[in-house]
Parts: structure tokens; sequence; C-alpha cells
């Protein structure tokens, strides 16, 4: 997998965040914790990331990552019990947005 040093530590964060917090709070407390503990093991983490949508060369649109790790990786983080198709799509289309290439579940 592409990039799979830094989606490794992602990884491992979830599970630590997880293990942790468990389950039940809102999706902001996990975004904070998993950036305690991606920073912990050396990754660069920006918040809430604005990142532009072109068409034809024309901005015309913008989302907020959820997390960007070392400037490479999306993370996008949903506190529910599953992911149904409408989260997964909307993932994708961040990565299409962006240079971004990297998606995968945990």
């Amino acid at each position: 997998m592409l990039h799979s040093d830094i989606t490794d530590k992602i990884i491992r964060a979830f599970y630590n965040v997880n293990n942790t917090l468990g389950f039940g709070f809102l999706e902001k407390v996990y975004e904070n914790a998993m950036i305690i503990e991606l920073r912990k093991m050396g990754c660069k983490v920006l918040q809430q990331q604005n990142i532009k949508v072109f068409y034809d060369n024309k901005i015309v649109g913008d989302y907020f990552a959820d997390l960007l790790v070392d400037d490479l990786v999306i993370v996008e983080l949903k506190a529910m019990d599953s992911l149904c198709e409408e989260h997964e799509a909307q993932l994708i289309n961040y990565l299409k947005a962006t240079e971004m290439v990297v998606f995968q579940k945990v």
C-alpha cells in the first residue's frame, strides 16, 4: 500500500484511541485524541484542513479534511457503528479533489 509507514501509524493511533476512549463520544473528541496519538508517533497533523475543489482551473467549492497527515494522507473520522456508501463516496470525492491517493477503511 502507498505510504504504508504513515497508514500503519494511523491504524495504530486509531486502535490506541479506540481502546482508551471506547464508544460513545462525539467525533471531535476522537479527532483531538487522534491528533495527540499521531503527533506522539512523529507525524505532522493538520486538523480541519481547508481543501479547495477545482473545475477547469477555477475553484468550485471546498471542504475540510478532518485530519491531513504528513501532507499525504487524509483521515476522515466518523463516530458511528458502521459506514454507509455515502461516507465512502464522500472520501473518494475528497481524494479526487486532491493529489491524495490513499483510501483505507479501518
